[in-house]
C-alpha cells in the first residue's frame, strides 16, 4: 500500500463527503455523515502525520545553519522518533474493518471435559468476564444462568452492551483449559478440566431474518439446581432453527414471553455468527498470521493455578498473576491478542 496515494484518496474523499452534505436530501445525509465521521479521526491522523513530516523537512534544512543546528537536530529527533508511530496507525486505520467489530457482544460459556470440576470453572470465569465488562463501563444483562448442585454452571448466557464490545473479546472465543486440585479432591492431585466459550456478535432483526415455518418451539418447566427455582408453569422455551438445527434453550426468567424473546436474541446471534464463520472459512487460506485458526474448538488458553500462572497459546504469553485475571483483569492479556492481530494484518496488507 503506498501511503502518499492513500492519504490524499482519504482526503479527497471526505471533501467529497463535505460538499455532497451541503446538498443532500433527507434520506442521503445519514449514509454520507456516517461515512464522513468514520473518516475523519484518519482525516486529523493524516494532517498530523504531514504537519510532522513538513516539520522534519524544515529541521534537515536548517542543519546547515551553525547557529539554528542545536535546534533542528532536537527537532529532527522528534520527528524521527514519532513519525513511524503516526504512519503505524493510519495504516491500521485504512485497513478492511471487521465490519461486526463496533457491536455488542453475546457472551456463552459451558463446560467441556472435566464434570463438576469444568462446570466450577465456567462460573469463575463467566464472573471474570462480567467483571471486566463491568470495570469497562459495559452493560451486562444476564440472559441464561443453569446453575449445578455445586454452584457450577451447566451453561452461562449475557448480553454485553457498548461501543466495541465484540472487538474487544472476539480472540476469547474457544477452549479455555484449567488445571488445579479440586476440592473434592481428597489426595490432593491436579485435574486438567476444560470450558468453551463463545463471543457473539450480536445481531439485529435486520441482519437474520427468521420465518416462523423454520422455527420450532418447544415449551417446558423450568429446573433449578436442587430443585430451586422450579416453575409451575411451562415457563422455560426452547427454539429450534430448522434449516441449521441451531437449538436455544432459555429459562432464567419466570415468564414464558421474556424468556422466548431472550433465546430470539441469541438464536440469531448463533445465525449471524454461523454465517460469517462460513465466510471466514472460505477465506482462511489468504489469512496469514491470524491469531490461532479461528476454529471454535480450538484450544488457546490454560489456567494453572497450582503454578499461578495463565498462559494464551496462540501468542505465547504467559501471566504469573492468575488471582488478578479471574478477578476480570483482561487487558493485559486482550491488549496483546489485538497487537498481534494489527501486527498480522498490517504484514499481510504489506505482501
Amino acid at each position: 500500500m503506498s501511503l502518499p496515494a492513500s492519504l490524499d484518496r482519504v482526503l479527497r474523499r471526505a471533501e467529497e463527503l463535505r460538499a455532497l452534505l451541503e446538498t443532500a436530501d433527507g434520506a442521503q445525509v445519514g449514509t454520507l455523515s456516517r461515512e464522513l465521521s468514520a473518516l475523519e479521526p484518519i482525516v486529523e491522523k493524516v494532517s498530523a502525520f504531514r504537519a510532522l513530516d513538513a516539520a522534519r523537512a524544515e529541521a534537515e534544512a536548517l542543519l546547515a545553519d551553525p547557529e539554528m543546528r542545536e535546534l533542528a537536530e532536537a527537532e529532527l529527533a522528534d520527528a524521527k522518533a514519532r513519525l513511524p508511530g503516526l504512519e503505524r496507525e493510519i495504516r491500521l486505520a485504512l485497513l478492511p474493518k471487521d465490519a461486526a467489530d463496533e457491536r455488542s457482544a453475546i457472551l456463552e460459556i459451558r463446560p467441556a471435559a472435566g464434570g463438576d470440576e469444568a462446570g466450577l470453572f465456567a462460573a469463575e470465569l463467566f464472573r471474570a468476564y462480567q467483571r471486566y465488562a463491568e470495570a469497562r463501563g459495559w452493560r451486562w444483562t444476564l440472559l441464561d444462568y443453569d446453575e449445578n448442585e455445586l454452584g457450577g454452571v451447566k451453561g452461562a448466557t449475557a448480553e454485553i452492551q457498548g461501543e466495541g464490545v465484540f472487538a474487544r473479546l472476539k480472540f476469547e472465543s474457544g477452549v479455555h483449559r484449567v488445571q488445579r486440585v479440586p476440592a473434592t479432591e481428597t489426595q490432593g492431585r491436579i485435574h486438567t478440566s476444560t470450558v468453551t466459550v463463545a463471543v457473539l456478535p450480536e445481531a439485529e432483526e435486520v441482519d437474520v431474518r427468521i420465518e416462523d415455518k423454520d422455527l420450532r418451539v418447544d415449551t417446558y418447566r423450568a429446573s433449578g439446581a436442587g430443585g430451586q427455582h422450579v416453575n409451575k408453569t411451562d415457563s422455560a422455551v426452547r427454539l429450534t432453527h430448522i434449516p441449521t438445527g441451531i437449538v436455544v434453550a432459555m429459562q432464567e426468567e419466570k415468564s414464558q414471553h421474556k424468556n422466548r424473546a431472550k433465546a430470539m436474541k441469541v438464536l440469531r446471534s448463533r445465525i449471524f455468527d454461523a454465517q460469517r464463520q462460513a465466510l471466514d472459512s472460505a477465506r482462511a487460506a489468504d489469512r496469514k498470521g491470524q491469531v490461532g485458526t479461528g476454529d471454535r474448538s480450538e484450544r488457546i488458553r490454560t489456567y494453572n493455578f497450582p503454578q499461578g500462572r495463565v498462559t494464551d497459546h496462540r501468542i505465547g504469553l504467559t501471566l504469573h498473576k492468575i488471582d488478578r485475571v479471574m478477578l476480570g483483569e483482561l487487558d493485559e492479556i486482550l491488549d496483546a491478542l489485538l497487537s498481534e492481530d494489527e501486527a498480522a494484518r498490517l504484514a499481510a496488507a504489506g505482501e
